[in-house]
């Protein structure tokens, strides 16, 4: 029973989260009230949002956003920060910046920050402690097939929900003695309650009709064994939404053999890093597949493969699509549904008309020509 008050708790809690920066779960007055500061703010001018090129093509893919936002006649003003450890760029200064700037606008859209391996006096990147700054813990990644663009699986639409803030990458290691390491992998009952949560009022919401938890219980009996029996529970409060249960390593077979049998995945850190990729790699790969990261209240749009394409820079051969389609769902976030279409369907054409495509899609197209492309095929008259 207390864990499932613990549940009960947690959606209590985003139940109550308002503001256009939080994930909204499902709640009888948040449309409209949502919907309403939507036009108010509209009114009386632009929505602020808060840019992180990042790393690698990051500046690149964010100057593609910001000539289509331009071309569609979005209204969104950029409050453009940067933070970078690799380019001496990264402080708790600029963080504590960013942080202030996210206060503010709720919104952000950032290109990937890139982590060096080397070790340097500090276990946690600027990346992570963002991230647990702004309780980041639920990380969307929406996996479909694009019109017109071929793989080797097609049609398929599966949705992959990781808790972002604690297991392996807690940041937790020592070396106990001399040529030992001790990496801490940390699993809270709290935050995975959370992250159940949210996959299943996910589901609820989007009209979805399964859950798959993904783990390790059988090795890691007591941290994975946690996490499961969570999900578990949580699970009997949506007796509507199957639910099933599989280990991390048939996952990754049963993605490449029979995707399909697949809706939403909830699975811990380390887990959703891999299956993102893995994932996203059945539809095209990292240039196509879009990504989110939502607290109680903020919300982050990113790709959903994590990848800075450091030897792509300045060559004008990165694919934009991943990016583009990640701020079209910030828009739809925002409550600016009819720039949202404009801009995912006019990506959309482009791709399925087949004309214009990047070299990792199998084309000759520079950045560029894409670009231009979606911006020929932006048409105002869809209807608000």
């Amino acid at each position: 029973m207390a864990a499932i008050s613990g549940v009960r708790a947690v959606a209590g809690a985003l139940l109550r989260a308002q503001g256009r920066g939080a994930w909204r779960p499902l709640s009888a007055s948040a449309a409209p009230q949502q919907t309403l500061r939507s036009q108010t703010e509209k009114h009386e001018g632009m929505f602020k949002v808060t840019m992180l090129p990042g790393d690698g093509v990051g500046p690149e893919l964010m100057h593609s956003v910001k000539e289509v936002f331009k071309a569609a006649g979005v209204p969104v003003e950029f409050d453009e920060h940067h933070l970078s450890e690799v380019q001496n760029m990264a402080s708790e200064a600029k963080l504590d910046e960013v942080i202030d700037s996210m206060k503010e606008s709720k919104v952000a859209i950032i290109g990937k920050i890139h982590t060096p391996m080397e070790y340097k006096g500090e276990l946690a990147s600027y990346d992570m402690r963002l991230r647990r700054k702004l309780d980041l813990f639920a990380n969307v990644v929406h996996v479909k097939s694009l019109p017109g663009y071929i793989t080797r699986h097609n049609n398929l639409d599966l949705v992959i929900i990781r808790e972002q803030t604690e297991g392996e990458y807690s940041s937790l290691e020592h070396e106990s003695v001399k040529g030992v390491i001790e990496c801490l992998k940390i699993i809270t009952r709290d935050k995975s309650e959370r992250i159940a949560k949210f996959a299943f009022d996910y589901a609820t919401k989007k009209g979805r009709s399964k859950v798959t938890a993904v783990h390790k219980a059988n090795i890691m009996k007591l941290g994975d064994g946690l996490f499961l029996r969570c999900c578990e529970e949580v699970a009997e409060l949506y007796p509507k939404i199957e639910f099933d249960t599989m280990i991390i390593d048939n996952c990754c077979m049963q993605l490449v053999q029979n995707p399909h049998q697949f809706d939403v995945l909830v699975m811990p850190n380390l887990y959703g890093n891999i299956i993102d990729n893995l994932a996203a790699g059945l539809v095209g790969g990292a240039g196509v597949v879009p990504g989110e990261s939502y607290s109680a209240e903020y919300a982050v749009f990113e790709m959903g493969a994590r990848h800075p394409f450091a030897q792509a820079v300045g060559r004008n051969i990165a694919n934009p699509t991943a990016m583009l389609l990640s701020a079209a769902n910030m828009l739809r976030h925002l409550n600016l549904e009819y720039h949202s279409n404009v801009i995912s369907d006019a990506v959309k054409r482009v791709i399925k008309v087949g004309k214009v495509r990047t070299r990792d899609m199998g084309g000759y197209s520079t950045t560029s020509d894409f670009i231009k492309s979606v911006t020929d095929n932006l048409h105002p008259h869809y209807g608000v």
